[in-house]
């Protein structure tokens, strides 16, 4: 508006917003500012949201805006398509920290769970001991997921043998509310720095491996989305999957070796 037009931000009104002025700003984002058509929709998104909160306060001043705004269509966007790992990129993956700093002890651990349960980053960060429940054949996760739904995931004998001895080494095994991973500066990590030890580890695997790990661009999520299509590929229903209520047991037993002796 103040770009195109000489509108000034507090000389808006919704009478200026009408079908044809929403129309110029959506193509100018797309051929002015070079946005893609997934932020044109994003956009729209927002000032759809925005045009029913206005009607609601102000049915008259903001009805002409309400109805401009529904006229105009989302725009169709192709979708990425989703990095996943093979077996072979997620064994080099697994065996890159190095098993002697703390810090990268951490970071095994922390990968080893990804892949072995399935888990969303925040799920990982959310995890405390308390929500591990060991047994013979593994280990059950309580999970707590996206609008506070809960679930339970079992993980493989060698991941919860893994985190059991993690969670010695660390000294909180009678710390039922403890957060099983941290940070350097903080108890309970966030999502940003799983991304940051995911994009580290994944950097230096594409140096070593430069033939490899060609599927895009890869986030912790697409651990999510290997584990997934590892069990599908292992013969798991599709059903299992959709709610990771067990996961397949690739995860090498020999990682149990790498715990520094302590004490």
């Amino acid at each position: 508006m103040y770009k195109e037009k000489g509108i000034e931000a507090d000389k808006i009104t919704f009478e200026k917003l009408d079908y044809i002025t929403l129309t110029e700003f959506f193509t100018w984002i797309e051929s002015v500012r070079g946005c893609s058509a997934s932020t044109k929709n994003q956009r729209l998104s927002a000032i759809t949201s925005f045009s029913a909160y206005a009607q609601n306060r102000d049915f008259a001043a903001a009805s002409v805006f309400r109805n401009s705004v529904n006229k105009i269509p989302m725009k169709k966007s192709q979708h990425k398509q989703r990095a996943i790992l093979t077996r072979q990129e997620v064994t080099i993956l697994l065996a890159l920290p190095n098993d002697n700093r703390k810090i990268s002890l951490r970071d095994k651990i922390l990968l080893s769970l990804m892949y072995a349960s399935g888990a969303r980053a925040q799920e990982i960060c959310d995890l405390t001991v308390g929500n591990l429940q060991l047994h013979q054949k593994g280990a059950t996760l309580n999970i707590t997921g996206k609008g506070r739904k809960s679930r339970r995931i079992g993980i493989p004998i060698a991941c919860a043998i893994l985190l059991k001895q993690y969670i010695e080494y660390k000294k909180i095994s009678d710390k039922p509310e403890r957060h099983i991973f941290s940070s350097q500066t903080h108890e309970h990590m966030t999502v940003s720095c799983v991304e940051g030890i995911f994009k580290k580890y994944i950097t230096i695997a594409k140096k070593e491996k430069p033939s490899m790990f060609l599927a895009g661009s890869y986030s912790p999520h697409s651990m999510r989305h290997t584990t997934a299509s590892h069990m599908l590929e292992a013969g798991v229903p599709l059903v299992v999957i959709k709610i990771f209520r067990s996961c397949i047991s690739t995860v090498d037993s020999d990682l149990c070796g790498y715990f520094p002796r302590h004490g």
